[in-house]
């Protein structure tokens, strides 16, 4: 395959003095998004990237299954306000999904609100819809082209009509209802790029119905604190606000916590100040309020707190596997835990005691169980990666689950077998790793394999159904998700163990989650890709700097790359707690020494590599993936025939903002994978 012609990035003289280190920053020009330079960088990168793309004889077809299977009915599970049951429902193909409403669970639906004709690309999203208590008003945000910015507008739900009301600069926020109106987080609005510029002094105002923004009430502000979140939820009485305050720009992974009573107008607090530990209020049971912790509980557990005398009394205590949620409905208390990264549910009352097991239909991950106070029924979803999601009722009075809705798909759950591997990392901890793949595979080290992972923020990787997936799966190839340290999947313990310091622990796991695939014939060097997005997109940046041999093909999508810079744009300085900062002597030594852009090798043959980002995305900006591209074509363009590309979506953001979008991009993945792996494709 012969070298591509890379559009030439000039470079600038910019050097920065790290504790003593100078470090070289020649493309510090493509952070500015606003200028007709890094505009006409990026037309030249898409031209080169697509007309790569465009050739690939199958990749129409790809995005023709693509579309085929991603064509059938989609629903949220219904959650109740008095009368009237609300879901969000996707035809199949609609850019964005529609909410409607019905009266009982046979009434007749309606739409409520329709996001695909808001826009003409179908790029605004509904991100949030939150009914009054009495059910009369909604408070709803939108998000345009794939921005974490969103504007909150009120609807009259009987008629259907807004009011005048609008709400602007919202961001890291819910909507919670008190009285006659609404508390929401919101940012002043920012000088310079709305989409690139630091976001600091995160305000909690309160919005009265029928007013302008202008009269809102600022509830809260901690300017000696700029790098500070201030989130607010109600509960379901309105009888309290809750206030949740953190500090993950100083490298704190907990919050302080913080609530006052309906009518007062100071907070008291909970948790006074900012720790490691967090602290989420689940309910009130009357004036004790039941709050789900990890003080002293590595797994977390849940404990009340009496409003009344500041008494804290354990309800739940901490277990082997790691709570995952709790929700309280129907007067019980719902928990789900995670064992081996597949879901357990249970029902307690409120009082911690345990009531039953729900039985699952299988291994795999369930979400919901929230509901009201006076619900006889909750509603959960149950997906794996060969069963689709499907909707559960779960009946209270009988502990019985049925199937409220099943999804019909275009393809048999019977053709694919999905199993969990434990394998040895670098250190000796044992990892887990789900592979899935059609049945009769034969290992022969010949298979396409896709390797995804994340490891960070204490998030895990669940298996779950996607429908994008199965194309990949349908040509033989082999999908493998591990679940590196970094995440929530063992609890505390395994985020810590790859944390800051210890962050190289997720570059090893993911590593020999390839070398294990390779070892056990699933597929050679030559048949593996490696992908992940945001934090997994570091994780594929940095691995193929430290094994460029491993795989055939790099995905990092919508990376974090620049790790010594990460903290001066948008909302970067948040994720301090959990890789440290340049500022710090010792970890920058860390950072430094696994940034992707800084640790590119000149004269390596790197694996085929196809960076995504979007032009939208102002939660890891773009100049990301911008600056890494280039240096990756500066430094290996002319060592390596694999391609090296960047491929840069419009009016779309940190995920692809609507349908069209997200399956266009996988088609493209696919391709880019199969053809440099020069697999032979049947559609």
């Amino acid at each position: 395959m012969a070298q591509l012609n890379y559009p030439l990035t000039h470079t600038v003289d910019q050097k920065d003095n790290y504790h003593g280190t100078i470090v070289e920053d020649p493309y510090r020009w493509l952070e500015d998004d606003r200028s007709a330079e890094t505009a006409e960088w990026v037309k030249q990168q898409n031209q080169l990237a697509f007309s790569y793309l465009e050739k690939i004889p199958y990749r129409e077809g790809i995005k023709k299954r693509l579309e085929k299977i991603y064509n059938y009915a989609k629903y949220s599970a219904p959650s109740r306000k008095g009368e009237w049951y609300y879901f969000y429902k996707n035809d199949g193909l609609q850019n964005q999904s529609v909410l409607y409403r019905q009266k009982g669970l046979n009434g007749v639906p309606e739409v409520v609100l329709d996001p695909n004709s808001l826009s003409k690309d179908g790029t605004t999203r509904l991100a949030q819809f939150t009914l009054s208590k009495d059910g009369r008003y909604a408070a709803y945000a939108l998000s345009k082209g794939g921005s974490d910015w969103q504007d909150i507008f009120i609807m009259d739900v009987n008629s259907k009509q807004n009011l005048a009301d609008k709400v602007e600069w919202v961001k890291v926020s819910g909507i919670a209802w008190q009285g006659n109106g609404f508390y929401y987080s919101r940012y002043p609005k920012p000088d310079g790029s709305a989409l690139a510029a630091k976001n600091e002094n995160h305000q909690v105002f309160y919005h009265k119905i029928g007013t302008t923004q202008d009269a809102d009430e600022l509830v809260f502000e901690d300017k000696a604190n700029p790098q500070r979140f201030h989130t607010v939820s109600t509960t379901e009485d309105e009888l309290y606000v809750v206030l949740y305050v953190s500090d993950r720009g100083k490298g704190k992974d907990g919050n302080a916590l913080f609530y006052k009573e309906s009518g007062s107008k100071s907070f008291k607090p909970v948790v006074a100040e900012v720790t490691d530990f967090s602290y989420s209020v689940i309910e009130n049971v009357g004036k004790t309020l039941l709050i789900q912790t990890n003080k002293d509980a590595k797994n977390e557990k849940i404990e009340s707190f009496d409003t009344a005398n500041g008494i804290w009394k354990p309800v739940v205590a901490e277990k082997a596997e790691p709570l995952q949620s709790a929700s309280v409905a129907g007067g019980k208390l719902f928990l789900t835990y995670m064992k081996d990264v597949t879901t357990r549910a249970y029902v307690c009352d409120v009082k911690g005691k345990l009531e039953n097991e729900i039985k699952l239909p299988g291994l795999g991950t369930a979400s919901g169980f929230g509901g009201n106070a006076d619900d006889k029924e909750v509603f959960y979803t149950f997906t794996s990666f060969n069963y689709p999601s499907t909707i559960f009722s779960y009946n209270l009075a009988t502990r019985q689950s049925k199937v409220f809705r099943a999804p019909e798909v275009d393809f048999k759950a019977t053709d694919f077998e999905t199993k969990q591997v434990f394998y040895t990392s670098k250190d000796g901890t044992q990892v887990p790793m789900f592979i899935v793949y059609k049945k009769g595979i034969k290992l022969n080290g010949q298979n396409p394999t896709l390797l995804y992972g994340y490891g960070g923020f204490n998030i895990s990787l669940n298996p779950a159904f996607s429908p994008l997936l199965i194309p990949f799966l349908e040509q033989g190839g082999v999908y493998a998700q591990a679940n590196l340290r970094g995440g929530s999947e063992y609890g505390e313990k395994w985020h810590e163990q790859g944390m800051k310091l210890k962050k190289q622990n997720v570059f090893d796991d993911f590593i020999a989650a390839g070398e294990y695939l390779i070892a056990q014939k699933y597929c050679d060097n030559a048949h593996l890709a490696l992908r992940g997005g945001s934090n997994g997109g570091l994780l594929v940046g940095a691995v193929i700097n430290q094994r460029p041999e491993l795989a055939k093909v790099a995905i990092p999508q919508v990376g974090v790359m620049d790790m010594l810079r990460f903290q001066k744009f948008t909302i970067g300085w948040n994720w301090i707690a959990d890789y440290g900062s340049s500022d710090n002597a010792d970890e920058f030594k860390v950072l430094y020494a696994y940034s992707p852009l800084h640790n590119i090798k000149s004269g390596v043959n790197y694996p085929a590599t196809l960076i995504t980002t979007a032009d939208h995305d102002d939660r890891v900006v773009p100049a990301h993936s911008f600056k890494y591209a280039a240096m990756l074509q500066a430094k290996a363009g002319k060592s390596t025939t694999n391609p090296l590309l960047i491929r840069i979506d419009t009016n779309s953001g940190h995920g692809a903002s609507n349908t069209a979008k997200n399956i266009e991009q996988m088609a493209d993945i696919y391709a880019f994978i199969w053809w440099n792996m020069q697999s032979v494709i049947k559609l």
